[in-house]
This record gives C-alpha cells, sequence and structure tokens, in this order.
C-alpha cells in the first residue's frame, strides 16, 4: 500500500480505552464535573479539558494543596471501585476481527494501574484481546502529548506510521495525529462534527466499522 509517496501497511491497532472500548465517559464526566463544583474551579468545561489525561496530571494542575489532591485521589478510586465498566457492544469483536487480520492491538489509556485492576476483576478476560497494555505508568506525559501512542507502537515493535489510533477526546486524537498515526474518531463522548478535522474516520461505535473501512484508510 501507498500513503503519501512512502510504503505504509497497517501493522497495529491503539485503542484508547474510555469511550472507545468501554462505555464509562459519562460517569467519569459526572465525577469530575462534581469535583470541580466542590473545589470551586472557575472552568464550566474542567470535566471535558481533563479527557485523556493522566490523574498525576490533573492533581497538580488544578489542586496545589497536596491534602485535596489526596483526598481526590482515594475518592476517585473508590468510585473506581464500585462502578460497573461497561463493554460497548461489539468492540471486542472488532478488536479480535483485527487481530484474526494479523494486527497487532493494544490499549493506550491514561488510566492508573489501579482502576485497570478494578476493570480487570470486572472482566478477567479483557487483557486476552490484546497484546500490550500501555497505562499512566508507562510514560512521562500525558494525551495530547504523542508519548502514549508512540508507547503503544513501540511495545508491539512497529512504526507509528503502519498504526491506527482509535480515540473520542480531543487531547487523544492530537496526541495520535502527533504520533503519525491515522486516526478514527469515536463521536461518544464529543459531536462527531467537530471530529472531522481532527481524525481520518469519524464512527458512532467500533461495531460501525469493517474491515474494508480501515484498509482503506491505508490505501
Amino acid at each position: 500500500m501507498e500513503l503519501n509517496g512512502s510504503s505504509t501497511m497497517l501493522q497495529g491497532a491503539l485503542f484508547d480505552l474510555d469511550g472507545v472500548l468501554i462505555d464509562s465517559e459519562t460517569l467519569y464526566t459526572r465525577f469530575w464535573e462534581g469535583v470541580g463544583r466542590h473545589h470551586n474551579l472557575p472552568s464550566p468545561t474542567f470535566a471535558y479539558d481533563i479527557k485523556g489525561t493522566t490523574l498525576d496530571d490533573i492533581l497538580t494542575t488544578y489542586f496545589p494543596d497536596p491534602a485535596v489532591r489526596a483526598d481526590i485521589d482515594r475518592l476517585l478510586h473508590e468510585f473506581e471501585n464500585e462502578i460497573v465498566y461497561p463493554i460497548f457492544p461489539g468492540a471486542l469483536e472488532f478488536v479480535d476481527m483485527l487481530r484474526d487480520k494479523g494486527i497487532k492491538t493494544v490499549i493506550v489509556t491514561s488510566s492508573d494501574n489501579k482502576k485497570m485492576e478494578f476493570l480487570f476483576n470486572q472482566h478477567p478476560d479483557f487483557p486476552r484481546h490484546f497484546d500490550a497494555i500501555v497505562t499512566a505508568a508507562d510514560v512521562s506525559h500525558s494525551k495530547p502529548h504523542p508519548e502514549p501512542y508512540l508507547r503503544g507502537a513501540e511495545k508491539i515493535g512497529v512504526s507509528p506510521a503502519d498504526c491506527v489510533v482509535f480515540e473520542d477526546s480531543y487531547q487523544g486524537l492530537e496526541a495520535g495525529r502527533l504520533a503519525g498515526a491515522k486516526i478514527v474518531a469515536l463521536a461518544t463522548t464529543n459531536p462527531a462534527h467537530t471530529l472531522t478535522d481532527k481524525s481520518d474516520l469519524v464512527t458512532p461505535s467500533l461495531s460501525m466499522l469493517s474491515w474494508d473501512l480501515i484498509e482503506r484508510l491505508f490505501a
């Protein structure tokens, strides 16, 4: 396949977690809206501004008091331990379809390892669908920095240019673009019309995608 004059072959699929594989963004938005109101944060879009960033970055950027940071960290992990993580219908079937085509699959999330432990306790079969997982513990910079997606490609030994990123947040879409990957935007968190100039393809869900659509990105 040829792309922009150079030979580029799809080899890796890099998936954000919340809003792409699991239907949890609404729950997190409500949690962070509550935190913002409680701490009198002036931004009305705070809960959306932080999507795609790590907990450490959120706490150090918005909450200078160490005691407040510790309390929010405690509240978040109590919340994550109690919520149900619903997997989007057809999401893992789509992942498995790509794997059947020989594509390596990676979760690239800003979540920390404690949250991932909660998720895997609810869905023990979840990790087997992926060749690698990148969490907040694996990177020094949050999305929109490209490091998370660069690390994801590195973990499966392929060039980012040979990968497709699946994302829902503006920060994550920018991270994938800066990493040099092809971008599929999921209109699960933000309106579809706001994603068209940030991606190569917009879809309402992974279940609506086919192999032909993904392959066409690299034609």
